[in-house]
């Protein structure tokens, strides 16, 4: 009998020790749902907003956080108000979104987001040997701004990053891009 219940104890214990080991969520990207950052088109602002399609995941809340950054080219202003172009790139950014997603919005594992928007915006203005003017008299001015760097991380929970993804290039991305995990 003492054998009996030593055994059936020893049982207990290993299943209470496994059972927190044991876990059902295996996070990945569901075929065709790798993520995915649309640039809105415009020239002193761009707004990226990035979807992707999950599986595998667990009932926890999810926090996903969108990262951009740029370059932008202004134009060179005197008093008079002549305009000649500038020549340096201006770093932008970077400008970061987060999007919460609670536990309850993941059915049975999978989970299609969309970020919110990432906006990232060029000063209006920058001095004259920022823009690469010719001197102080002149100001850089009409920026056109392009979205070099995008960067994705998802955390579950929050506070566990699960995946981060990228994209970079430095001439710009712009329309839909691609990103790597």
């Amino acid at each position: 009998m003492r054998r009996i219940l030593a055994t059936v104890a020893s049982i207990a214990a290993i299943t209470a020790v496994a059972a927190p080991v044991a876990r059902a969520d295996s996070p990945h990207f569901k075929k065709g749902g790798s993520p995915t950052c649309t640039i809105s088109s415009g020239t002193s602002t761009k707004s990226t907003t990035c979807t992707a399609t999950l599986a595998g995941l667990g009932n926890q809340d999810l926090v996903v956080t969108t990262s951009t950054s740029g370059t932008a080219v202004y134009q060179c202003q005197n008093q008079g108000g002549n305009i000649a172009p500038g020549q340096n790139k201006v770093l932008v950014g970077p400008a970061t979104s987060t999007t919460s997603i609670p536990g309850s919005a993941i059915k049975n594992g999978n989970l299609t987001f969309t970020t919110n928007p990432a906006v990232l915006t060029a000063p209006a203005t920058v001095s004259a040997d920022v823009a690469g003017c010719p001197n102080a008299n002149w100001t850089g001015v009409n920026p056109v701004l392009t979205v070099t760097n995008i960067s994705l991380t998802i955390e579950q929970p929050p506070g566990t990053v699960i995946f981060s993804c990228s994209a970079s290039d430095p001439n710009g991305l712009s329309g839909t891009v691609a990103l790597s995990c």
